[in-house]
C-alpha cells in the first residue's frame, strides 16, 4: 500500500515558473468544513477538472471541497515533460493483447479525440497554458525499432485503424525532417505540448472563483464509513485539520490511490519518473527552434522524449524507462513514491542521448549558461494493462476513482473498470 506524498519534494521546472500562483498554498492552515456534498482528493488535472466539470454541470461550488496533500497541483500534473501526445498506432498491439482488437482500436481513437478536445477547450476558453498544437515524431534509431513500428502500424491498419493523419519518412528525408542524426525512419502525426502546471492552475482558479473550497497541505489520511444517521451512505474523510462527512468521494490521487483504497495496491504501482530542462545553444534558438516534439526510440522502453517550448525555447527532456547505459540499481530505486531526489545516472544518460542525436547540443558547442538547467522527478501510477482506473469503486457506494495513468495522464480511457 502506498503512503502519502512526501511533504518536501523537489520542484519541477513547471513549478519553478509558477511560484506566483495565488492559490499555491491556499487555506494551508484553516480547518476543513464538517460536511460537504462532494470531496475531491487531489488537485492535479484530474481533480481540478472534476471540480470544474461538477460546477459546469450545475453543482454549487460551495458543495465541493478539494483536498491537496501538498501545494496546489503538486503531483504528476506539474512534474511531467509537458507533452499532449496521443498514441497514433504504436500501442495498438499491447492494448490488443490485454483488451482485444475492438477495445484497442477504441483506445487509440480516443487518444486522438482527447488531443482535439484539449485543443478546442484551450482555444474556446483562452487558457493561458502555453499550449502549442504542432506535430510529433516517432524517430526510429535502431533496426529493431524500425521493424517494431512497421509491424504495429501494419496490424493497426489491417484492423481498420485510421492512419490518414500519419506521415512516414525514411533515410535522409527522416533525418532532414526531424533534425535527428542517426534517424533510420520517422513517423509524424498531430500532437501538442503545454505548460501542465498552468493548465491545472487555470482549472483550479475557475473552480475556486465559483465557490469551490480548496485546502492545500491537507492530506486525506483515512477514510471510513460514517456513523452519521441517514438513509444514504456517507463517508468520513479524515485530515490533520478535521473530518469531513460527505456522500461522494472522488479519488484523483493517481499513484497514491492505494493509500485510501488498499484494494488497488496490486493494480496501481508508484514509479518515479524523471525529466530535465535544457537551455539550447544558438543553433536551436529563435526561428530555428524545433517545430515538433520528438520521441527518440531505440526500443519499446528505451526511448527519450524531446519537447522544445515555443514560449521560451527551453528544451524538456524525458528519461528512458530502460537504457543499457543505466545500472539496474538506478532503475530499482525508481520503484518508490518519493519525489525528493533525482538520479544523477539517469540525468547523465538522458542528456548524453540527446546530445548524441542533436550534435549542435554537444558540450563542445555550448556556451556559458547553455546546457542542463534543471532536473526533477515525479511519481507516476502504473497499471498492469496500461489503462487507468476510472469510475465507481466497487462495493463502496458514493466513491469514485480516477488513477493509474501510466505516465500518460491526459488520456481519459475508453476502457473503465
Amino acid at each position: 500500500m502506498t503512503g502519502l506524498p512526501v511533504p518536501d519534494p523537489c520542484i519541477s521546472f513547471w513549478q519553478q515558473t509558477t511560484r506566483s500562483f495565488p492559490y499555491l498554498n491556499h487555506n494551508d492552515q484553516q480547518p476543513v468544513p464538517k460536511t460537504s456534498r462532494y470531496v475531491v482528493i487531489g488537485s492535479g488535472i484530474s481533480g481540478a477538472l472534476t471540480a470544474y466539470k461538477l460546477v459546469e454541470g450545475g453543482v454549487s461550488g460551495s458543495d465541493i471541497v478539494i483536498l491537496e496533500a501538498r501545494e496546489a497541483a503538486s503531483g504528476a500534473s506539474s512534474r511531467n515533460a509537458g507533452h499532449v501526445r496521443p498514441d497514433a498506432f504504436r500501442g495498438f498491439t499491447t492494448y490488443k493483447k490485454f483488451h482485444g482488437e475492438e477495445q484497442a482500436l477504441k483506445v487509440i481513437a480516443n487518444e486522438r479525440a482527447v488531443f482535439h478536445a484539449i485543443d478546442e477547450f484551450v482555444r474556446e476558453h483562452g487558457v493561458q497554458c502555453d499550449f502549442n498544437p504542432t506535430t510529433t515524431f516517432d524517430v526510429c534509431l535502431t533496426q529493431e525499432f524500425v521493424e517494431h513500428n512497421a509491424q504495429s502500424l501494419k496490424e493497426y491498419r489491417e484492423a481498420g485503424g485510421d492512419v490518414s493523419h500519419i506521415k512516414f519518412y525514411t533515410g535522409e528525408e527522416a533525418r532532414e525532417k526531424t533534425g535527428v542524426h542517426g534517424a533510420l525512419c520517422a513517423y509524424e502525426w498531430p500532437a501538442g505540448s503545454s505548460h501542465p502546471a498552468k493548465l491545472a492552475q487555470w482549472l483550479l482558479t475557475k473552480s475556486i472563483e465559483s465557490g469551490v473550497r480548496f485546502f492545500t497541505h491537507c492530506p486525506a489520511t483515512a477514510l471510513a464509513k460514517s456513523q452519521s444517521s441517514g438513509s444514504e451512505p456517507s463517508w468520513d474523510v479524515q485530515t490533520p485539520r478535521g473530518t469531513i462527512t460527505t456522500a461522494t468521494v472522488i479519488h484523483c490521487t493517481n499513484a497514491f490511490a492505494s493509500h485510501l483504497l488498499p484494494q488497488l495496491a496490486a493494480f496501481v504501482a508508484p514509479e518515479r519518473a524523471q525529466a530535465h530542462a535544457f537551455v539550447p545553444p544558438a543553433a536551436l534558438t529563435g526561428s530555428k527552434i524545433l517545430p515538433s516534439t520528438v520521441s527518440l526510440r531505440h526500443g519499446l522502453r528505451h526511448f527519450y522524449s524531446v519537447n522544445q517550448r515555443r514560449a521560451d525555447g527551453i528544451i524538456i527532456l524525458g528519461a528512458a524507462a530502460a537504457s543499457p547505459f543505466v545500472s539496474e540499481a538506478a532503475y530499482t530505486a525508481k520503484r518508490t513514491s518519493n519525489d525528493q531526489a533525482i538520479s544523477e545516472e539517469i540525468r547523465d544518460d538522458s542528456v548524453a542521448n540527446f546530445q548524441r542525436c542533436f550534435a549542435e547540443c554537444r558540450p563542445e558547442n555550448l556556451s556559458r549558461g547553455e546546457g542542463l538547467l534543471h532536473a526533477w522527478t515525479g511519481i507516476i501510477g502504473m497499471t498492469p494493462d496500461m489503462v487507468p482506473f476510472v469510475g465507481k469503486v466497487d462495493g463502496y457506494p458514493g466513491q469514485w476513482v480516477c488513477a493509474g495513468f501510466n505516465g500518460h495522464g491526459k488520456f481519459p480511457p475508453s476502457l473503465t473498470r
